[in-house]
């Protein structure tokens, strides 16, 4: 599921050239991409509400750092991304960025392939917990099935993924002479670039091979590691939470396995944490256009999504915590369905996902040159000559082609029944709960 949407996510990307903020902003009504926004925004909360938990429960472990403290300084790693990426950026600040992430996600990688050695498990047993079955939906098994799901398909990843091909874009249409970026860091500049057909092939080609590798092998490999250390080191276990499998791993295993797994948490929680701060820029820059510094703008909405975290902190304490964490995945599991839904209808769209061609059916330079000629053949005019866009010099009224770049059909039904399948299990979650059936909360 999360392979298909992040498809999804680098081909709306590269053929637009828009974020999916974006190009909710531009397709959308008005009062739609409110409700979009707000859902957005509230997708981002609770996975800061997540990330903040657990860096500040792993600097307590670690440091005897107090949790309030422990939250105040998970703002630090939002002040780094504040200070230095940009939404809008050159693949050099992207980069960097990659290569950070890439080293957390690294140690995270390693501190739980130790950990996959210090505890004993059955490789049979392991297979058959990858198969359906009844307990998935009994007792508080969807609802953990939920989190699961809400903390493996991240709403707010889907903005992300759409926005970081756009540097790559630009970069290749730089290179090829196709664009000429804007002196100053321009919002209005980036927003009028479309692409060109060979940045688009390039871009797609190369972000989703690079997408599919990282999924089926880094991604894959973490998740299916945190079930196994899970499932093994704490059966039978009742309400257990971060700070008591610290402690079982300790005691059951060895000092140095609950050490590891504190390192872990800390390590994914830095990663996502800065991750999520990429995200939630995109998202406010890309629904609302704020007309203010961007410093300004970016710090209010962190600002937005750090409070609840500490209000949470100074009410519940330790106590809770366990219970909001599960309860942040259900929500961004909850808020899927909504978020997907745009990202599926602007890709299947032949509208939207077309690139337009010259007569010969070749890809027209990117929009940053042709604004350029537009201005040449302005002031020429006005000298009583005429420069046209054509290479051909022939009429300029000449009808319009397209190259359509949308969703094949195979394409468009297996998103739908993605999308299905998630509404499916978030609407059977709510009818338990209304019903009063046992949940966790």
């Amino acid at each position: 599921m999360a392979a298909v949407l992040q498809i999804l996510c680098a081909r709306l990307g590269a053929v637009t050239g828009l974020d999916l903020a974006q190009n909710c902003r531009e397709h959308f009504p008005k009062r739609l991409n409110v409700v979009i926004y707000v859902l957005a925004e509230i997708a981002i909360i609770a996975t800061d509400l997540a990330e903040v938990i657990g860096t500040a429960i792993s600097l307590n472990i670690l440091f005897g750092i107090p949790l309030i403290l422990g939250v105040i300084l998970t703002i630090i790693d939002v002040l780094f991304v504040l200070l230095w990426y940009r939404p809008n950026g050159g693949m050099k600040i992207t980069r960097i960025f990659e290569a950070f992430v890439s080293i957390l996600v690294t140690l995270t990688v390693v501190c739980f392939a130790v950990e996959l050695f210090t505890v004993e498990f059955s490789p049979r047993e392991v297979m058959k917990g990858f198969l359906p079955s009844k307990e998935i939906i009994e007792g508080d098994g969807l609802y953990l099935s939920l989190a699961i799901l809400g903390a493996t398909v991240m709403p707010h990843s889907l903005y992300l993924g759409s926005g970081l091909v756009q540097p790559r874009l630009r970069d290749y249409d730089i290179d090829a002479g196709n664009y000429k970026a804007a002196d100053v860091d321009d919002d209005e500049d980036h927003l009028n670039y479309r692409p060109s057909l060979d940045a688009i092939n390039y871009t797609m080609a190369f972000s989703i091979t690079e997408l599919v590798i990282s999924l089926f092998t880094v991604a894959l490999f973490v998740n299916c590691a945190i079930l196994i250390v899970a499932g093994a080191a704490l059966h039978g276990q009742k309400g257990t939470d971060l700070f008591s499998i610290y402690t079982l791993l300790t005691e059951h295993l060895s000092k140095f396995a609950g050490l590891v797994f504190v390192w872990a948490l800390l390590f994914s929680g830095q990663s996502a944490g800065i991750v999520c701060t990429m995200s939630g820029q995109m998202v406010a820059e890309g629904f609302l256009h704020w007309d203010l510094p961007p410093a300004v703008r970016r710090l209010i909405t962190r600002s937005v999504a750090i409070t609840p975290c500490l209000v949470l902190v100074l009410v519940s304490g330790r106590s809770g915590l366990s219970s909001a964490l599960n309860a942040s995945q259900v929500v961004l599991s909850l808020l899927l369905p909504f978020v997907s839904a745009p990202l599926i209808y602007m890709t299947s769209s032949k509208k939207i996902m077309r690139v337009k061609l010259n007569r010969d059916n070749r890809a027209i330079e990117s929009i940053g040159l042709m604004d350029m000629s537009e201005e040449v053949n302005d002031q020429d005019e006005d000298q009583g000559s005429s420069l046209s866009l054509n290479d051909q010099g022939d009429d300029a009224d000449v009808e319009d082609t397209y190259k359509d770049m949308s969703n094949s059909m195979l394409m468009n039904i297996i998103s739908i029944l993605i999308w299905g399948f998630i509404t499916t299990l978030n609407f059977f979650l709510l009818v338990s709960m209304a019903m009063g059936k046992e949940v966790a909360f």
